[in-house]
C-alpha cells in the first residue's frame, strides 16, 4: 500500500470515528475517553485506570457504577496486550451509549493508528466523548498562497486549515503627490512609475520564491488589495510562470496590504478556496455520471459490484461519499460458533444466526473483526493500486452520489460487467 493511500485510510478511519462519536450520548457521566500520546508509557496508564476503577466503586448509583466500571474495564482490556504505546498514540472511547428509550448499548471505539500523533494525555468520564484532539488533526491541511498589495506596501504568506501565516511585509517608499510642474512633473511621474514597477517585481519575486518550495501541497494563489494595483500586478506578469498557473480569479478588494489584509483576504476568499477543492470532486462525479450512461460503461456502483470489480483489479478510482456511515459488523454465534459479517448501520439490532437460526441473545458481537465499510473498501483498493477519493456532500454532484448511488461508485480501467 502506498504511503498516500495509507495516510488516506488513516484519515478516513479517524473521520468516521469522529462522526460516530460526536453523536453518541450516555445516560450520565458514563462515557469514558482515554487518549494516550506516544510519549506516555502504557503501564503508567494501565495503573491509573486500575486506580480509577477502584474509585468507581464509590459511585452511589448502582447503574452508573456498573456502567462506569464496564467502560474502564473495556479500556484496560484494549491496552492489556500492548507492551508499548503506538507510534502516534492511541485513543479509546468506551461506554454505554443511548440507543433508544431508556436503552443503552456497550460500545467501544479504539483508534490506534491516527493520521497524526495525539498531543496530550486525557482521561475523562462524561455524558459525551472528548473528541477535540481528533477534530484538530482532521483540520484541512490544504495550502493556499495569499498575496495583498498596493503602491505603498505588500504582504504574502499561506493559509492552511485555520492558520494564516504572514511570511513577509514589504514597504515600497514610493513617493506620493508632488508639487513639481512642467517637464519636472513628467520626470517625477516617470520615476514614481519606475519605483512602483520595481516594487511590484520585488514583491512578486519574493512571494514566488517562497511558494515554489511548497507547490506540491498548494491548491491555488489568492490575490487581493485595496485598489487597482492588484490587477495591475497580475496583468504585468510579475510572478514566476509556475506560480502564475496557480493564480485564481477573481481578485478581492481588502482594506489593507499588510498582515491584517491577508487575514481579511482569507475571510473574503473563503468561498473561492472551498470551490477550488470541490471542483476536482465535481469533475470526478461528472465523469462517473457520464460513463454510467454509456452502452459499455467504464464505471460501476453499489457494494456488491464494487467488491467484484476491486477483486478483479478493474477499479481505477474508488469514489466514496463522506456521508457513508455503514460498517462491516462481525458476529459469532454462541450455539454453533458460526462467524459472519454483515454490512449495517452502527448500533443496528443484532440479527439471528444465519446458520442455526439462534436468537439474537445468543449472538456475540466481534469487535476485533468489525470495521467500517469505507475502511474495508479502501484496503481492497490498495491491493489493486486503485485510487481512493472521498467526495464531499457540499455539492449537487456529491449529494447525488450519496442519494442515488448509496455513496459507493467507481471509475474503471476498462469496460466491465
Amino acid at each position: 500500500m502506498s504511503e498516500e493511500l495509507e495516510m488516506q485510510q488513516r484519515r478516513l478511519k479517524a473521520r468516521n470515528a469522529l462522526d460516530d462519536l460526536s453523536g453518541m450520548r450516555g445516560m450520565g457521566t458514563e462515557l469514558v475517553t482515554v487518549i494516550i500520546p506516544p510519549d506516555r508509557a502504557i503501564h503508567d496508564v494501565r495503573q491509573q485506570l486500575t486506580q480509577e476503577l477502584g474509585q468507581a466503586s464509590n459511585i452511589k448509583s448502582k447503574q452508573t457504577k456498573k456502567h462506569v466500571s464496564d467502560a474502564i474495564e473495556s479500556a484496560v482490556s484494549s491496552i492489556n496486550n500492548m507492551r508499548e504505546t503506538p507510534s502516534n498514540g492511541i485513543a479509546i472511547f468506551t461506554g454505554h451509549v443511548i440507543v433508544g428509550n431508556n436503552k443503552t448499548r456497550m460500545t467501544t471505539v479504539v483508534l490506534d493508528d491516527p493520521p497524526e500523533p495525539f498531543r496530550s494525555f486525557r482521561y475523562r468520564c462524561d455524558n459525551t466523548f472528548e473528541v477535540t484532539q481528533l477534530e484538530d488533526m482532521l483540520i484541512d491541511k490544504t495550502c493556499y498562497g495569499i498575496f495583498v498589495i498596493d503602491r505603498g506596501e505588500a504582504a504574502y504568506g499561506v493559509a492552511s486549515g485555520k492558520t494564516v501565516h504572514c511570511q513577509e511585509e514589504l514597504q515600497s517608499n514610493i513617493m506620493g503627490k508632488h508639487r513639481q510642474g512642467g517637464q519636472s512633473a513628467q520626470r517625477f511621474e516617470r520615476l514614481i512609475e519606475e519605483h512602483a514597477h520595481k516594487f511590484f517585481k520585488k514583491s512578486a519575486e519574493h512571494a514566488s520564491n517562497y511558494w515554489l518550495g511548497m507547490m506540491d501541497n498548494m491548491e491555488g494563489i489568492i490575490i487581493g488589495g485595496p485598489g487597482a494595483t492588484k490587477d495591475q500586478v497580475l496583468k504585468g506578469e510579475f510572478f514566476h510562470h509556475e506560480i502564475a498557473k496557480l493564480v485564481r480569479k477573481p481578485t478581492f478588494d481588502v482594506g489593507y496590504s499588510n498582515e491584517s489584509g491577508l487575514r481579511e483576504l482569507v475571510q473574503r476568499a473563503g468561498g473561492l478556496m472551498h470551490e477550488i477543492e470541490l471542483d476536482a470532486e465535481r469533475q470526478l462525479v461528472d465523469q462517473f455520471l457520464s460513463e454510467i450512461m454509456q452502452q459499455h460503461p467504464k464505471a460501476t456502483y453499489g457494494e456488491m459490484m464494487l467488491r467484484s470489480a476491486l477483486e478483479q483489479g478493474a477499479v481505477d478510482t474508488l469514489l466514496l461519499s463522506e456521508g457513508l456511515r455503514k460498517i462491516r459488523q462481525a458476529y459469532t454465534c454462541r450455539q454453533c460458533q458460526h462467524g459472519w459479517q454483515v454490512t449495517a448501520d452502527r448500533l443496528s439490532e443484532i440479527p439471528p444466526c444465519p446458520s442455526c437460526n439462534a436468537a439474537s441473545n445468543q449472538i456475540r458481537e466481534d469487535p476485533e473483526n468489525t470495521t467500517t465499510l469505507m475502511d474495508e473498501l479502501t484496503v481492497l483498493a490498495g491491493h489493486s493500486s486503485s485510487n481512493v477519493k472521498l467526495i464531499s456532500m457540499d455539492t449537487e454532484e456529491g449529494a447525488t452520489l450519496m442519494e442515488a448511488f448509496g455513496g459507493l461508485a467507481a471509475l474503471l480501467r476498462y469496460a466491465w460487467s
